[in-house]
């Protein structure tokens, strides 16, 4: 089949500076974009391009170009963040998406690709969950903020799809760890907050190291670097209006994918997972008091298995070069 994006492409990645984003550079550039037959990777710094400003996206847009647009821009946190920052979580989140999407169906970009995630869907969906659970049941209220923006950006791709034929596609990742992730004490996701824990509690000879709820949920974790290459292979590989996409259980063609693991591993059991690789030898206390999140987030990953594509890098794997990375970026 013929790919949908060629080695000549303008490409901008929105976002290149996090975890997502420049993972999605690396595999871009080892699969031949940015540096064959003319081709370019965008990546303008928070600096240089502020994608909360409208007039500044705009003008961007309209100079340099664009071919092809990759969103993996966002304010990302945990529950504490989102739970403190309900405004900035929605606010923030809506402006970012509608001008880079709005921006690149106004300039004529030829492929856009909205990275949503699990979060969107029902907090007690039926597991795993299948594409078509969005927006059948409510969502779970710890990260409703973030996941309505994200649902809006996914609506806003369908609509134009729809109203214009923007080629619009969007990829809903699973828990994302790796290179980059964000190790701050309050902000962090569970797997960057337990790996910064536990290296602590070991250079400090702490006796005790206390967790968040019960650690009873299920939780999936996909290693950025799949992502990256998930990301490269639904570009090239995933057209929603071929005869061979695709579908729901209605036979609708689909216009959102999961990407994950397919498997999923308790909060407690990733704990003591972590603790023993850091070889943390003290006590794991757990606080009952906070919020545990969603019971089990498990995604149906069938869909993109089918097109081709499948994580290739292990959860013991993964946790191992995370520690490393994260070792190496802060100086442990």
């Amino acid at each position: 089949m013929e790919k949908k994006i060629l080695f000549n492409e303008k490409i901008f990645v929105a976002g290149s500076t996090g975890m997502a984003g420049s993972a999605i550079c690396r595999s871009l550039v080892k699969n031949g974009y940015g540096r064959k037959n003319g081709g370019q990777i965008l990546k303008p710094t928070r600096k240089e391009l502020d994608l909360l400003n409208t007039n500044a996206v705009k003008q961007w847009f309209e100079i340099n170009k664009p071919t092809v647009v990759i969103i993996a821009a966002a304010k990302v946190g945990g529950i504490l963040g989102n739970s403190i920052y309900p405004t900035q979580f929605l606010l923030d989140n809506l402006k970012i998406q509608n001008n880079l999407i709005e921006n690149s169906w106004k300039t004529g970009v030829k492929r856009l690709l909205f990275l949503g995630s699990s979060c969107i869907y029902p907090k007690f969906a039926q597991q795993p969950i299948k594409e078509e659970s969005l927006l059948t049941s409510q969502l779970e209220e710890t990260n409703q903020w973030y996941a309505i923006a994200k649902i809006a950006g996914i609506k806003l791709c369908d609509a134009l799809r729809k109203q214009y034929n923007f080629d619009a596609i969007s990829l809903m990742p699973t828990n994302l760890y790796g290179p980059g992730d964000n190790y701050h004490p309050q902000n962090s996701h569970v797997m960057a907050s337990l790996i910064r824990k536990f290296n602590e509690a070991v250079k400090h000879k702490l006796p005790s190291v206390t967790c968040w709820g019960t650690g009873k949920p299920l939780r999936e974790f996909l290693y950025v670097e799949d992502l990256g290459d998930a990301v490269v292979f639904a570009l090239e590989n995933w057209d929603p209006i071929s005869n061979n996409a695709p579908k729901d259980s209605n036979n609708k063609n689909l216009t959102i994918l999961n990407i994950g693991t397919g498997k999923d591993i308790t909060i407690k059991e990733l704990a003591d997972k972590i603790s023993n690789l850091v070889k943390y030898q003290g006590k794991i206390i757990w606080d009952k008091n906070k919020p545990d999140g969603t019971p089990r987030k498990l995604l149906d990953i069938s869909k993109m298995k089918d097109l081709g594509w499948e994580p290739k890098i292990s959860l013991d794997e993964g946790i191992k070069k995370s520690i490393e990375s994260f070792k190496k970026e802060n100086c442990f």
